[in-house]
């Protein structure tokens, strides 16, 4: 029996059933989140994963379908969040910009970069400029949504607007939204980056592996997001599954860190290593530095950890208290001023941050400042830290 004409508009063409049209959304979205995560993300914006032409293609006319946003945009402003990240050029930060405006207008705020051209160009270097992105989907960004719209309804009829309008809101929400606000505002983090960024959860598929953004920010360059075993990142399956069938070609993934035993002073290995894991030796130095020594103030206090030191203050040291309001940074200063062993980790942390942060090409004198480093460290007196100097100097990258 053929479709009547109110069957088509109520069902479309095809004449779904509820269970159907939610495995078509979930389908669309996935899409549309590999389109994000793969193309835009991990290919275009960080150069870590190169696509099959035919495949890097499918990506831009999803992308185009489904959210019209323009590559070269979307490259730009990702790569001037980096660059500029937590400050007030930063297109999205929740430290700059508050987390309400973030999660709630993040798509506003992304319209607002796109109009800052000097940045785009700035940003959006090697971004595709061919025919079709000259002459479609840049001026006529808008005309895929549209087209999507009227698909939609040919294809499942009414509902297909119930589709179109959660397709038109999946991005905003979870990528605008969610990774750009949540990600820098509330979660785990693995590595003291330079930044607030954190992990949402180690696991979320629906957001293609963007929910691990701390380690992202951590290693911005790698295809592979997931950095612990418990971790999955969705995204990086799918790469080695396109990349098992020749249509992807992995570029750049996090170095891995090896600890050399018996090293009696860095050289240059430990230096390279040093430099690629910048943010590891900062959460070491947080965790096996800082924490024992706070367990040991806490008890010749006759205190527990938090009521010595609240959990934000704590973090507060490995970053000098740069994200924590004014009167809790004098607090947390006033607070370590006051206890020498707590100045001498604050002081050796500094040092060792202005080191692997220095922009000098002298590779030489920075591992003869490495060495004096260590060599204080281990004459301080403070167990931790000399622990801590001795596994900072069999830092390798494992092969």
């Amino acid at each position: 029996m053929h479709p009547t004409l109110i069957d088509i508009l109520t069902g479309g063409l095809l004449q779904f059933t509820w269970w159907e049209l939610v495995l078509v959304l979930l389908v669309f979205t996935q899409a549309t989140i590999f389109s994000v995560t793969l193309y835009l993300h991990r290919s275009q914006a960080h150069r870590g994963v190169d696509f099959h032409p035919v495949l890097n293609h499918f990506f831009r006319f999803w992308t185009w379908l489904t959210t019209s946003m323009i590559t070269k945009e979307w490259v730009a402003i990702h790569r001037k969040h980096h660059a500029k990240v937590e400050t007030d050029e930063d297109p999205h930060s929740p430290q700059a910009k508050g987390i309400g405006k973030v999660f709630w207008e993040g798509v506003e705020l992304y319209r607002e970069a796109r109009w800052n051209r000097a940045d785009i160009e700035q940003y959006g270097r090697g971004a595709p400029e061919d025919w079709i992105e000259r002459r479609l989907y840049t001026p006529h960004a808008n005309l895929g949504p549209i087209a999507l719209g009227v698909i939609n309804v040919v294809l499942f009829g009414l509902p297909g607007i119930a589709l179109w309008a959660i397709q038109m809101a999946w991005i905003p929400f979870w990528a605008a939204g969610v990774v750009n606000g949540l990600g820098h505002w509330w979660g785990y983090r693995n590595f003291e980056s330079a930044d607030t960024s954190t992990n949402l959860t180690p696991w979320a598929f629906w957001i293609g592996g963007e929910e691990l953004h701390n380690n992202h920010h951590a290693f911005p360059s790698s295809a592979r997001f997931a950095m612990r075993r418990w971790e999955f990142d969705i995204g990086w399956a799918a790469i080695k599954g396109l990349e098992a069938v020749g249509l992807a070609k992995v570029l750049r993934v996090a170095p891995r860190l090896d600890i050399r035993p018996n090293i009696s002073v860095p050289d240059a290995d430990t230096l390279k290593a040093l430099l690629s894991h910048r943010f590891q030796a900062m959460t070491d130095y947080q965790r096996n530095v800082f924490k024992p020594v706070l367990a040991e103030e806490a008890a010749l206090a006759g205190q527990k950890l938090r009521q010595l030191l609240p959990r934000r203050m704590r973090r507060g040291l490995v970053d000098d208290g740069r994200w924590l309001k004014p009167d809790a940074r004098d607090a947390l200063n006033n607070w370590v001023a006051q206890r020498p062993r707590m100045q001498a980790l604050v002081e050796h942390r500094k040092r060792l941050a202005v080191l692997l942060e220095a922009r000098s090409h002298d590779a030489a004198e920075r591992l003869r400042q490495l060495q004096a480093w260590c060599k204080e460290a281990e004459e301080s007196g403070i167990a931790s830290l000399q622990a801590y100097s001795q596994r900072l100097k069999g830092y390798a990258l494992a092969h």
